[in-house]
């Protein structure tokens, strides 16, 4: 199914995930703590495929979307994005089909045209509660999940970018805006405290997954936040990087797998332990939609050094888009990763089996 360049079944054994204990088996029959740092799809696919595998779950999810639905709720009521933290619980839902559909629809006419039910539902939750956290822990309740998500920070930050001698505010124009090579800095204003929550889920880590997702929207943004670098540098847990499929035209133009394994470790300030990547091209027709845009697949070339590193086939057989099919959208990436085949990768790691239902 896929071909490892750095694997094999002594892969458990080289990564060490036993920490040295004496009963290393009784502890391979413990849940594994892993967390996933990211937000948008990205987190959605790997949640989706990781929540089969007997794992204590957490996603830690950024905070700085001011597009879409989650950026006219902030605007309009000053609540903080619901939009990444809605679509992890969805993915991390256990509830009926019935239920995770209507999180995540979208009203298409009237006054509420463009927004989303499941973002309304955290939003009037914060207001009921006092607090964006108690409403994602009291949705987390309705729909029933298989792990926990927390936001990176429950402060009201906005990403900000310099970019030559300007100065860009807010997520939804930097990802508009053209950085290759002009990208002087990224910071939130103001600077984000890190949730207690998100700190003890890095701390109490076997696994901490960065990725996949975009790179200065989702991945950098929960590197911004005050502390949590700090304490990801700080954990034992083993750092797993899942690169990007595709480069971003504005952003990550002719990038390869090392351009941005380099880059999410400038903001980590360390060096993460594995790398995950895909080594296999799109179909031609993809590769043809794609082309209409100027984005291209991520290379893997050029790989990092002194990393583990695994490479397969990670696409999605089918794609799937809730846009209508044609140059493809900036909400919803043609090319996917296939959560079954992260996951397997993932839990080939740690010595997990699927949980069968």
């Amino acid at each position: 199914m896929r071909s490892f360049e750095q694997s094999g079944l002594s892969m458990a054994k080289k990564l060490d995930f036993c920490y040295y204990s004496p009963d290393c088996a009784m502890q391979k029959k413990q849940k594994k703590n892993v967390v996933v740092l990211g937000g948008g799809t990205g987190t959605f696919t790997i949640l989706t495929g990781l929540k089969k595998y007997p794992f204590n779950l957490t996603a830690i999810v950024a905070m700085s979307d001011n597009g879409g639905s989650s950026g006219v709720l902030r605007d309009e009521l000053g609540v903080l994005p619901p939009g990444d933290v809605r679509q992890c619980l969805v993915a991390l839902s256990r509830s009926d089909k019935l239920m995770r559909d209507l999180m995540s629809y979208r009203f298409e006419n009237g006054g509420l045209k463009g927004l989303n039910f499941g973002n309304l539902l955290l939003s009037a939750l914060e207001k009921v509660t006092g607090s964006f956290d108690d409403a994602v822990e009291k949705a987390s309740e309705i729909l029933r999940l298989d792990g926990r998500v927390v936001p990176a920070t429950l402060d009201e930050v906005h990403l900000m970018a310099q970019v030559g001698t300007r100065t860009i505010r807010g997520e939804e124009k930097i990802q508009m805006t053209k950085l290759n090579g002009s990208l002087k800095r990224l910071w939130l204003e103001p600077a984000g405290r890190a949730n207690p929550k998100a700190l003890k889920a890095i701390h109490e880590a076997d696994v901490i997954i960065i990725g996949p997702g975009n790179l200065y929207a989702s991945l950098v943004p929960n590197l911004l936040v005050r502390g949590i670098p700090e304490a990801i540098k700080k954990s034992k847990a083993k750092k797993i990087f899942v690169c990007s499929l595709m480069t971003k035209v504005e952003h990550t133009r002719n990038f390869s797998v090392a351009d941005y394994t380099t880059t999410i470790e400038k903001y980590l300030g360390s060096p993460v332990d594995i790398v995950i990547y895909n080594n296999k091209k799109p179909s031609e027709e993809l590769l043809k939609r794609y082309a209409r845009v100027n984005d291209t697949p991520t290379s893997w070339d050029d790989l990092p050094k002194g990393r583990t590193l695994i490479g397969a086939n990670l696409h999605v057989k089918h794609f799937y888009t809730n846009n209508k099919i044609g140059t493809p959208s900036r909400e919803s990436s043609l090319v996917r990763h296939d959560p079954a085949k992260l996951a397997e990768i993932v839990a080939d790691l740690l010595g997990a089996k699927k949980v069968s239902h």
